[in-house]
């Protein structure tokens, strides 16, 4: 069995950094004068929500919740498993979710209808990678960093089983 090649480098950790801060710049700007809640989905989102937080120029409450629709797969299995729910009360809160990538929009559309009957005072949507050939569901993107190809990518807080999280760059993996 031959060793899995190395992925090919799509955006670099610089590309990265400066649509991490175009981001908060908007965000900060937006919700000047607020204190929204930033939902973070698990586990993929973490690294840039960590970016992401350091440089907002408001002040946030931050929370995260983790959903399932891959399992160890590379497709989506369709359908969305709570792993540890929200702990936050979102009811009259301006609410931000953070993702890292969109990409059928299944697990971020179940998410979002979860949050709305709840009744936040806002709810928006914050994805720093976007695959919208993927799409499966239409889902508004309030703050979008990259649009990118249907590729699968690691890096960056994305993984492939486990593997991956750890580069600070985004790359393809072999189709």
């Amino acid at each position: 069995m031959a060793a899995p090649r190395q992925p090919e480098l799509l955006l670099t950790k610089e590309e990265i950094g400066r649509e991490v801060n175009r981001l908060a710049q908007e965000i900060s700007r937006d919700y000047r004068g607020k204190h929204p809640l930033l939902l973070g989905i698990l586990k993929g989102s973490f690294v840039f929500m960590a970016d992401l937080i350091r440089l907002l120029e408001i002040p946030v409450a931050v929370d995260f919740v983790s959903l399932s629709s891959y399992g160890s797969a590379r497709v989506t299995s369709g359908e969305v498993k709570v792993v540890q729910g929200l702990r936050s009360p979102v009811k009259g809160r301006d609410i931000l979710v953070i993702e890292d990538i969109v990409d059928t929009g299944l697990t971020v559309g179940y998410f979002l209808d979860y949050l709305k009957k709840r009744k936040p005072s806002s709810l928006k949507l914050c994805a720093l990678f976007d695959k919208p050939s993927r799409r499966k569901i239409p889902i508004p993107i309030d703050y979008r960093g990259f649009t990118i190809p249907n590729r699968f990518v690691v890096g960056y807080g994305l993984d492939y089983n486990e593997r991956f999280r750890h580069l600070p760059d985004l790359y393809v993996m072999e189709d």
